[in-house]
């Protein structure tokens, strides 16, 4: 399928992995994971769209990043219709990990044959990439719709400074498309239509601090949370066992993760203890049930023992599927049937991705990409292959009006 000739995507290989190579080796870590912000990739990106004929910034004022602000890029390219195809990405990556399980430098890129290895490769400079090839390639065109770019900041911690500051300050037109690459399947065939309902709670265990020989004068918050957790893990998987197929996995999960730092010796019994519960929910429930069930919970552990428990909801995002009958879906699918041969299945996810705050604004939005499922991996990487074709993929959905 070449009659618009995007196929010459191809010659511009070496021009994605030079862009991808400079946008791994920029750290833009949100600085709730430690890091400076977005502002140097944005100012980067911001050097590659002379082919727009559009360029907005709609920064967020915070204090803690450099310079203050966090960018959103919008860039967009005119087509024969002011009706606009948004291409979604985001700038922000998440941390390293543990530097032990990493072959190379995780912020220098590393290529091997078609991979380019280093974090955010995947998540999300492959979308970062492909987006500018296709805007590349469409300017000098005239598609049938127009074609914008959408480079966000704070993805990956919530999108309070990005997609929702977004939302806030740019009118977007109902009847325009929002594609997200920011998840999808090694051939391609997985669209996501709809994502878990996401809840982040902050769950504190109170208890009575003092010397550890002495654990018949204080009460050991550290061994009261481990029951509590653990407790309130198996009876959140009973309450909440609905199943649905669509999603993968097909039920809803809550996974107890991070625990704050206690004490700082090992011979003081600790008086509190922190602990988070990351729970992504089928949309059959609500976020407020889970909420409410995990309250009345904690009333009753404080009735038992006398000591303290508290929840403060830390994220809490739902959001509408996507019709599987929806445009956009349905542009998408015919054009991978025509490209690419294959038969594309509509699916839902656990993650959350800026799909989620579109959906929710009331635009229609699809999530998919060609990708090998790395993000947030050690040795997380991109391929150039997949980074060409879905440029060519982008480029036919703002083509044909």
């Amino acid at each position: 399928m070449d009659e618009f000739g995007v196929n010459s995507i191809e010659d511009d290989k070496e021009f994605a992995l030079e862009i991808l190579s400079n946008l791994i080796e920029i750290k833009a870590l949100s600085p709730d994971n430690g890091g400076d912000g977005e502002i140097d990739k944005a100012e980067y990106i911001l050097g590659l769209l002379d082919f727009a004929d559009e360029i907005e910034r709609f920064d967020a004022e915070d204090g803690r990043v450099k310079k203050g602000i966090r960018p959103n890029i919008v860039a967009r390219i005119k087509g024969k219709r002011r009706r606009t195809l948004w291409i979604v990405c985001h700038m922000d990556v998440v941390p390293e990990g543990d530097l032990k399980l990493w072959e190379s430098d995780p912020f220098r890129a590393r290529v091997a044959d078609d991979r380019v290895y280093g974090r955010g490769a995947e998540d999300n400079g492959q979308a970062i990439v492909s987006a500018i090839l296709a805007g590349k390639f469409l300017s000098e065109q005239k598609p049938g719709l127009s074609f914008g770019v959408i480079f966000a900041s704070d993805e990956e911690t919530g999108s309070r400074y990005g997609i929702q500051h977004l939302l806030k300050e740019k009118k977007f037109s109902k009847d325009d498309l929002f594609l997200v690459p920011d998840t999808g399947s090694p051939d391609g065939s997985l669209i996501e239509i709809a994502e878990k309902n996401i809840l982040w709670l902050k769950i504190q265990i109170f208890g009575k601090q003092g010397h550890a020989s002495r654990p018949d004068m204080f009460y050991n918050a550290n061994r009261r949370a481990m029951k509590i957790i653990l407790e309130l893990d198996e009876i959140l998987h009973k309450k909440f066992n609905a199943r649905n197929n669509l999603f993968e996995p097909p039920y809803s999960t809550f996974e107890p993760t991070k625990r704050e730092k206690n004490v700082d010796n090992p011979n003081t019994i600790p008086g509190l203890d922190v602990s988070y519960f990351d729970c992504r929910v089928l949309p059959s429930y609500s976020n407020d049930e889970v909420i409410e069930f995990v309250r009345k919970f904690l009333d009753e552990k404080q009735k038992e023992d006398g000591f303290e428990s508290r929840m403060d909801v830390v994220q809490n995002v739902s959001s509408p599927p996507t019709p599987e009958n929806s445009e956009i879906v349905v542009r998408l699918k015919k054009i991978l049937k025509a490209l690419r041969g294959i038969e594309a299945r509509p699916i839902g996810i656990g993650g959350n991705t800026c799909a989620s705050f579109f959906r929710k604004a009331g635009y229609q939005t699809a999530v998919w990409s060609t990708l090998d499922g790395k993000a947030h991996e050690p040795n997380e990487y991109a391929k150039l292959s997949n980074i060409v074709e879905d440029a060519k993929v982008f480029a036919l959905l703002a083509l044909n009006p």
